[in-house]
């Protein structure tokens, strides 16, 4: 099962990714080491503040995108749950 999740950095930027292990995931991106996103790299302390299951990996990448395109007053409403996964499916590149 893949997930998409969010990230939010000590610098206040907030970074999507996908894996089908988030808290190994984390952990990686947390240590700051070889397996962690360059991005985040320095941007310590982590703090997950979103996830969802997307089934395989190619729906996680499709969601993962639409999220990435939205600006982050949307990021945050997604993260505190005033706005449903499903809404994307309207938005971004219609597909």
């Amino acid at each position: 099962m893949w997930s998409v999740y969010i990230i939010h950095c000590a610098d206040d930027t907030l970074y999507t990714g996908i894996t089908n292990a988030v808290d190994r995931r984390l952990r990686e991106h947390a240590s700051g080491g070889p397996r962690a996103a360059r991005y985040l790299r320095g941007r310590g302390p982590l703090r997950l503040v979103f996830t969802c299951a997307a089934g395989d990996r190619g729906t996680a990448l499709r969601i993962e995108h639409r999220i990435k395109k939205l600006p982050r007053e949307s990021k945050e409403m997604l993260i505190a749950g005033k706005m449903a996964l499903d809404a994307l499916e309207h938005t971004g590149d219609g597909r």
